[in-house]
């Protein structure tokens, strides 16, 4: 398979295992249209953060359970005239290329820059995506080639799935000759197995829905005529046979072609009045598809403006509901991201979107919720100051309701010419990306708190979330959990030296086939710890860095 090279790539291909695994702290909730000091258990989150320790923060409670992950990240046109810089010279980029790819750094391309920015976080994102779920990126011509070999490499090129062409703008740019009117999606799955992303059937899109027409006044509704010949190949002498219509003009299948129904079937359907042969009762018989039997259509990899939306349509929405701020050049509409949505998630999904920008994605996830009554979970990672002024305002907002202009749509009702959008309803947590759990020499930061260290420490051992015990730990003898008979235990008392004897052993309750011992010293004989299956590991030169 071909691989891509570029200036630093080995210095930021393991990367994403060096990030410093930080804590993420709760500012604020927002729930009932109020923001509250507390926390709510919504389980959606905006962080503000640099999205890659942002992403390393989640992966103790959200390691491949994300089942959508979409991302905006910037173009790479060299465009400075954005808030979120594109060309990648953002001074917090520009700090953590040099820091990570050092000298070298100084001779980067654009190009190269680019690469180096996305590659350790699309490693991250690749840890969170569920075995089953899917990945949405969206591009255009400055890196979608680079980007389509890098996801290659890391999701693996088996795992392709497509290339979606999304029509972005509908004017023509008078200073090109060939002026971009499109965008690329790019996605692919997890895993090349059964257990890949079976993407939901969608109904018509409106474009394909007006194919649906009721030319008879049928009491059935609308409808569409479908071919009625079949290939020859594997027919049966049932599939051959005469059909008079209306008018007395007898048909025979085509040449070379044979019936697509055995004749009693066709017999049955011109007895319900499903067969249309024209207007005029003349032409060849055709099938009366009705539009209200569609249970679901594929989805094709061209999505019109008409369908999804486009930049335009974007930028009036966002100025509606943030009464005309508009720090956002080319923002993404809300129809599109609800495509995505509704073709790869369920009712109880979490979608992720760590370039979360004006916070779309969350928009479309509140309002696909109140759509069908789902209970889809977003997380959103925005880097930049305006998360809290924009992107959660805007979550906000919606959740709330806002004013927009009648052509974009939406349930609403009139008020002095605009339309007043309805509130989704909803509830969110906004984050702050905070204080490393390790500091330097790697000292375990004793400031994050004890439930932080031991959601670190169960995630590093089990690989799986870690949910409290009902008892404290002293109760449980600084036990903090039992997977697969094995129980974990994590002794540790600030400003204190804590040691693993004999007089500790006595007071553990639970009988396990193994047990695990995080502590500073250790008094047991090797003997004893390996009768009783006992592992010791030294606070904090053997928690595991991931």
């Amino acid at each position: 398979m071909p691989t891509l090279n570029w200036i630093g790539k080995e210095k930021v291909i393991n990367h994403h295992q060096d990030v410093p695994y930080k804590i993420l702290e709760p500012q604020y909730g927002f729930a009932d249209g109020e923001q509250q000091s507390e926390p709510n258990d919504s389980g959606n989150k905006i962080i503000h953060g640099d999205n890659l320790e942002a992403l390393k923060s989640l992966l103790p409670e959200y390691e491949g359970k994300i089942k959508c992950i979409y991302i905006d990240p910037p173009y790479n046109t060299g465009n400075e005239s954005w808030v979120y810089n594109d060309n990648v010279n953002h001074p917090k980029i520009k700090k953590w290329l040099g820091d990570v790819v050092g000298k070298d750094g100084e001779d980067l391309t654009r190009h190269d820059k680019w690469l180096c920015m996305v590659y350790p976080r699309l490693k991250l994102l690749h840890k969170l995506l569920a075995k089953d779920g899917a990945i949405f990126i969206s591009i255009d011509d400055n890196e979608q080639a680079h980007l389509k070999l890098l996801c290659d490499e890391i999701f693996g090129a088996n795992n392709f799935i497509a290339n979606i062409v999304w029509q972005k703008r509908t004017s023509p740019d008078a200073r090109l000759n060939l002026g971009a009117a499109h965008d690329f999606i790019i996605c692919y799955s997890k895993v090349t197995s059964s257990s890949r992303q079976q993407f939901n059937l969608l109904p018509p899109s409106e474009p394909r829905s007006k194919d649906y027409k009721n030319l008879d006044n049928d009491s059935r509704g609308n409808w569409a005529s479908v071919d009625l010949s079949g290939q020859i190949g594997h027919a049966t002498s049932s599939q051959f046979y005469t059909i008079q219509s209306p008018s007395g003009i007898s048909h025979q299948p085509p040449k070379d072609r044979c019936w697509a129904l055995a004749e009693t079937t066709f017999r049955q359907l011109e007895k319900d009045e499903r067969i249309w042969f024209g207007k005029d009762g003349k032409s060849r018989p055709r099938l009366k598809k009705y539009i209200n039997e569609i249970e679901g259509v594929s989805t094709w990899t061209w999505w019109g403006n008409s369908e999804v939306g486009h930049n335009q349509e974007a930028t009036k929405e966002l100025k509606m509901i943030l009464n005309d701020v508009n720090y956002f050049e080319t923002p993404k509409p809300i129809r599109l991201l609800e495509k995505i949505l509704k073709l790869s998630t369920k009712d109880n999904d979490i979608i992720l979107d760590s370039f979360a920008g004006s916070g779309t994605t969350a928009h479309a996830v509140l309002n696909l919720n109140k759509q069908d009554g789902g209970n889809r979970k977003f997380i959103l990672i925005e880097m930049e100051d305006y998360s809290k002024t924009i992107t959660a305002e805007r979550v906000k907002r919606v959740i709330k309701g806002y004013g927009q202009f009648p052509s974009t749509g939406g349930v609403a009702e009139s008020r002095g010419g605009i339309k007043t959008v309805e509130g989704t309803g909803g509830s969110f947590n906004y984050y702050q990306l905070g204080e490393p759990l390790f500091l330097e020499e790697d000292i375990l930061n004793e400031a994050v708190g004890i439930e932080n260290i031991l959601k670190y420490i169960w995630y590093s051992e089990t690989r799986t979330a870690y949910s409290p015990l009902k008892k404290s730990l002293i109760e449980e003898n600084y036990r903090i959990g039992s997977k697969d008979q094995t129980d974990y235990y994590f002794y540790y008392i600030q400003e204190a030296v804590t040691t693993v004897d004999y007089d500790f052993m006595a007071k553990i309750k639970y009988k396990a086939s193994q047990y695990i011992i995080y502590a500073d010293n250790c008094l047991l004989e090797k003997d004893f710890m390996l009768k009783h299956h006992i592992i010791f590991k030294k606070i904090p030169r053997d928690i595991t860095r991931f």
